[in-house]
């Protein structure tokens, strides 16, 4: 036997399983329960569809005000509407109107 053989421990050679084990786990621990890891998933898809229902009603809102808007154009001037809105701005009522305070 040479002085080398002798010297070698059995430990040795568990040095680098040891340090690559320790890496996987810190690798899979944050993969799954990190910030972007598979438990936060669930969440950011739970707030995907929140975001998309938000998107919805905000389309449908801003379609409302682009057919309100398109009743002021020129071209397609709604009586009723101008009547609206110069009574409101004028602050004034007529005879028969009803006035319905929130």
């Amino acid at each position: 036997m040479t002085a080398a053989t002798i010297n070698r421990s059995p430990l040795r050679k568990l040095v680098l399983p040891v340090i690559a084990a320790a890496f996987l786990g810190y690798f899979g621990f944050h993969a799954f329960h990190g910030s972007y890891g598979i438990m936060a998933r669930e969440y950011f898809d739970a707030q995907g569809l929140a975001l998309e229902a938000e998107l919805a009603a905000l389309r449908e809102e801003t379609a409302a005000y682009e057919r309100r808007a398109s009743l002021l154009r020129p071209q397609t001037l709604d009586p009723d509407m101008v009547d609206e809105r110069a009574r409101r701005s004028l602050n004034i009522i007529g005879p028969n109107d009803v006035i319905i305070v929130p």
